[in-house]
């Protein structure tokens, strides 16, 4: 990989950011792409403002690096800003809707996107071998130190999801992940493809208003995160062979004090 030239990328990427502050929004669209064009992996998640200014196509998902060093940062003070600061429960709501249907144990869990462990710590009673897959070697290691998981991985989603060969799972968890992806068919793809028949996909996702997704099927928010519509989920779900056990509405977290709408879902694979 060439060499980033470090300091004429922080000097875009500040530019940028105080031309979007400023409300000048194509020059601040012509330096993300001053920015992209320094680094083209795109550490800082400049595509992805681009869009969240109305911009250019949404990328089909947040780039790899982007999302890597956006968690390795905050690893550390990652449960405080995540439960005490912007009010995320969604591993609690996942345990409350699974005791209500009555849904469980499990044999094996694959949780998407582990993080520190909220969701597998959540769950960990129901389940009897936990894996946790996450992209941020930083959060990895914390959730090793809660020796919460028979297995750990460092590796992006989608492709763990095509590379894995290890026995299948029953029970499938990707909390918060949706955010970070657009096109959701790899994701949904790889999780039939890694589960038993019957097996139960358990996932939440953030929306907007009908009126402001204007029939697209998703679109990066205001936040430089992903909303997806009902009905896209609900299509992808059908033609990847899952069967909806139950979609609710919930409230995903605060956002400048404001409730982020989403679904959290629950999906069965027929078998």
């Amino acid at each position: 990989m060439a060499k980033i030239d470090e300091d004429a990328l922080a000097e875009a990427y500040n530019r940028a950011l105080a031309l979007e502050k400023a409300g000048d929004i194509d020059a601040a669209v012509k330096a993300y792409e001053e920015v992209l064009a320094i680094d083209p992996e795109d550490h800082g998640g400049a595509s992805v403002r681009i869009a969240s200014l109305g911009r250019g196509e949404a990328p089909p998902k947040a780039p790899d690096a982007y999302v890597e060093t956006l968690f390795d940062q905050h690893a550390e003070a990652f449960e405080d800003i995540l439960v005490e600061q912007l009010g995320y429960a969604v591993p609690a709501m996942v345990r409350q809707r699974l005791q209500a249907l009555e849904l469980g144990p499990f044999k094996r869990m694959l949780d998407l996107g582990c993080g520190t462990g909220l969701t597998g710590g959540t769950l960990r009673d129901m389940v009897d071998d936990m894996t946790g897959i996450d992209i941020s070697e930083n959060m990895v290691e914390i959730a090793h130190e809660k020796d919460l998981y028979e297995t750990l991985y460092v590796a992006e989603v989608e492709d763990f999801l095509e590379d894995n060969d290890d026995e299948a799972f029953d029970l499938i968890t990707a909390t918060d992940v949706l955010p970070y992806l657009g096109a959701l068919e790899p994701l949904f793809f790889g999780a039939a493809e890694n589960m038993l028949a019957g097996g139960l996909f358990i996932f939440s996702s953030e929306t907007l208003p009908e009126d402001v997704l204007a029939g697209r099927p998703y679109m990066v928010g205001p936040h430089q995160r992903f909303a997806h519509s009902e009905a896209y989920i609900r299509e992808r779900l059908a033609s990847t062979g899952f069967e909806i056990v139950e979609m609710s509405e919930i409230n995903v977290r605060m956002q400048d004090g404001n409730p982020s709408p989403g679904h959290l879902v629950i999906a069965r694979l027929k078998g």
